[in-house]
């Protein structure tokens, strides 16, 4: 082979394992820095892709039940005109689908028991270009949802803590109340329990009530919807499409979209990855900073062929790349089997995880602590090009001092005692 010298020799020391009881007491020590690379990298790529799948699992289950974007009249009020809003939003080529709804604070109660929740009025049909689940529920139970019959769609824990079933009356108590001769009462109506949906996220399901967009129109004193839910082709454009709304719109127009609307979740959710990520680079760090220990010892045991090499010729520089090649090559080799073994594991975790369930007879994620029964599990290259960077970076760091310390042996020294 027309390889350098540096090459060849550092890739001989890479594998020398003969030769010796120290010999092999350094190769030892070498596998155990390669198998801690490895180790930590995997580690690293499955315990973000778990995170992924967390924060996507419950992503999709959110955009389940609400819009990607919202339009609401900047005083809270009823839109001046709701269907001329729909037309423009509908303008835009992102926007795939767009239905009217009023939506307002209330408390639900049956007996004694009283709930808050929020009250969103829908139109069942337009609603199905909007959300999935009331494209799925569009000809069941949201098909139920009549003008002027005044029934109502609960989430399903919310229907369970407040002991309902179908058919049951349940009242809204809304916000607000009229003036009578006795003094300001509540303002009360009864509504028909026609049936529950279970979207799968708790925070809709114990707190969301759903009913006709008229009659919420009719029960909060509002004109017509208070606004707008928009659905687009990219979920991921929401923020950039709901500022190009807000400029064409105007001052009178409120735009959030599902990103602000739950900022506080996902910027938890971030913070999270990010400690995760350092807390666990700290480790590849530990293992590529073994290389260290490997390498001094390695250049200790080769003084006297480093001394050969230099009364042949070799310069300090190339003593220094031979050593380098050594340490680089244990980070590769380590980098690259971490992250075939963290994707082995990441891609396959929905077959791991239940069989050590079973061997181990417990459930991880037990369905009645979690959002979710199953972990799951999402790779993202975004995740694992930077972990790959950062170990073979830490493992070409942890190179230079001994290779500096190599090239820095004097020929006459080494071979006084040989």
């Amino acid at each position: 082979m027309n390889w350098p010298y540096e090459l060849q020799i550092g890739w001989r020391y890479t594998r020398a394992g003969r030769g010796g009881r120290r010999n092999r007491f350094i190769s030892f020590i070498s596998g155990v820095s390669v198998l801690g690379i490895a180790l930590g990298v995997a580690a690293l790529i499955i315990v973000l892709s778990v995170m992924n799948g967390f924060q996507k699992e419950v992503r999709d289950r959110m955009l389940s039940v609400i819009a990607h974007v919202e339009v609401h009249a900047a005083d809270r009020g009823a839109l001046p005109d709701w269907q001329a809003t729909m037309a423009q939003a509908r303008q835009n080529p992102a926007v795939v689908g767009v239905a009217p709804f009023v939506s307002a604070q209330a408390l639900i109660a049956r007996g004694e028991d009283m709930r808050g929740a929020m009250v969103r009025g829908i139109s069942p049909a337009d609603e199905a270009q909007v959300t999935p689940l009331a494209a799925q529920l569009k000809d069941g139970v949201f098909g139920r949802l009549q003008p002027g019959q005044w029934g109502i769609v609960l989430g399903f824990e919310l229907a369970r803590s407040l002991g309902l079933r179908e058919g049951d009356k349940v009242t809204i108590v809304a916000p607000g109340g009229q003036v009578t001769p006795a003094g300001m009462v509540p303002r009360l109506k009864a509504f028909t329990l026609v049936g529950t949906f279970n979207s799968g996220h708790y925070e809709y399901d114990s707190a969301l009530a759903l009913i006709h967009v008229d009659d919420a129109a009719r029960l909060f004193r509002v004109e017509g919807p208070t606004g707008v839910q928009l659905k687009l082709k990219d979920v991921q454009q929401a923020r950039e499409v709901a500022d190009q709304l807000a400029s064409s719109l105007g001052t009178a127009f409120r735009v959030s979209d599902w990103t602000r609307a739950n900022r506080s979740w996902f910027d938890a959710v971030q913070l999270e990855k990010r400690m995760m990520f350092i807390i666990l680079t700290l480790i590849v760090a530990v293992a590529a900073f073994n290389l260290v220990s490997t390498l001094v010892m390695t250049v200790t045991d080769k003084q006297a062929d480093i001394a050969i090499l230099r009364t042949l010729g070799a310069s300090p520089r190339s003593i220094m790349g031979i050593f380098m090649v050594q340490g680089a090559a244990s980070g590769i080799i380590g980098t690259v089997s971490g992250v075939g073994l963290g994707l082995l594991v990441a891609f396959n975790i929905d077959v791991i995880v239940p069989a050590i369930e079973r061997l181990l007879h417990t459930a991880f994620l037990p369905a009645s602590v979690y959002l979710i029964s199953h972990m799951p599990s999402d790779p993202q290259r975004g995740d694992i090009v930077p972990i790959a960077v950062t170990s073979l970076l830490l493992a070409f760091a942890a190179t230079v001092y001994p290779s500096w310390r190599a090239s820095r042996v004097q020929p006459a020294e080494a071979l006084r005692y040989e």
